[in-house]
């Protein structure tokens, strides 16, 4: 039987502004393109996963209007199961505006209805969570509410992997509960203030990746590994993380050990920026294969 992931968090809708430059302030420059397109850190993660053969479940809250509508058909494409993706009447579904520049990205990201996956929320549909192998969570849902998921997991020997993204003020009592946390540099520097990345990974032994982008992935295995990067012409970087995270948790769940699952997620974000958009350049399994060989 295969296992089964509940990706807990976002679903918003991106909308993604290119242009040849970033504006300064005060300035006003002229796009070239826009895309819009279902994304939302949890979103993301969920549909990274489902490509590369995990079965996935999307906990989260949409609005009841037009993005609303295009993100829950989406999900179900991509093979999602949607039964706990609440749709909220009062509601709007979030929204990301990202402006693409040289070949990087800044976003701002409005919550709307995903504010809504509250503790009470979680708890109704908790039935739906119980039985899940690993829940993935990022941070663009309530922090009382990932604490809450991270407490219960953590009683009912569920694990967790944690993308601390973006960063929230999670007490260090919560981050030694969770499986896997998979930080980028800058936020690794906010959940271990004082701390070096080897002082950071021996204190996380096994269970923080720090993700680095060109550079790779470090982790602690009898002492710092890298896991490189693969070398590909960036279009559009939106999305990496997630990917990486989407992969590596299926990954997992097939019994990969560590060092190979991280490989493969390596892998999966080395393929989502040779295209545009967040879930536009996800791969499917063969291609990761294929990376791989």
């Amino acid at each position: 039987m295969k296992k089964k992931m509940a990706v807990i968090g976002s679903c918003s809708m991106d909308i993604t502004l290119i242009t040849p430059h970033r504006p300064a302030q005060g300035e006003t420059v002229i796009g070239t393109d826009i895309h819009i397109s279902p994304g939302g850190k949890g979103a993301n993660q969920a549909v990274a996963a489902a490509r590369l053969g995990a079965t996935v479940y999307m906990v989260g809250c949409i609005g009841s209007d037009m993005y609303g509508e295009m993100i829950r058909e989406n999900l179900s494409r991509e093979g999602i199961n949607v039964a706990y993706l609440a749709e909220l009447p009062d509601e709007h579904t979030g929204t990301a505006y990202i402006t693409l520049a040289d070949g990087d990205n800044s976003i701002i990201v409005m919550r709307g209805a995903n504010n809504a996956v509250t503790v009470s929320y979680i708890e109704s549909i908790w039935h739906g969570i119980a039985d899940a192998d690993l829940v993935l969570l990022q941070n663009e849902i309530p922090l009382p509410t990932i604490q809450y998921i991270i407490d219960r997991c953590d009683k009912e020997h569920i694990d967790v992997l944690l993308n601390p993204a973006p960063m929230l003020s999670l007490a260090e009592v919560y981050l030694d509960k969770v499986r896997y946390i998979t930080p980028n540099e800058h936020e690794l520097e906010l959940l271990y203030p004082g701390l070096n990345l080897e002082a950071a990974l021996q204190r996380g032994k096994g269970r923080l990746l720090v993700t680095q982008g060109a550079q790779g992935v470090a982790y602690w295995q009898d002492g710092i590994k890298t896991a490189p990067a693969y070398r590909v012409e960036a279009v559009d970087t939106t999305g990496a993380g997630d990917t990486f995270n989407g992969a590596f948790a299926a990954a997992i769940l097939q019994g990969q050990d560590l060092e190979s699952s991280i490989r493969f997620g390596n892998a999966a974000a080395s393929l989502s920026v040779q295209k545009l958009g967040a879930q536009g350049g996800m791969p499917h399994l063969e291609a990761v294969r294929e990376v791989l060989k």
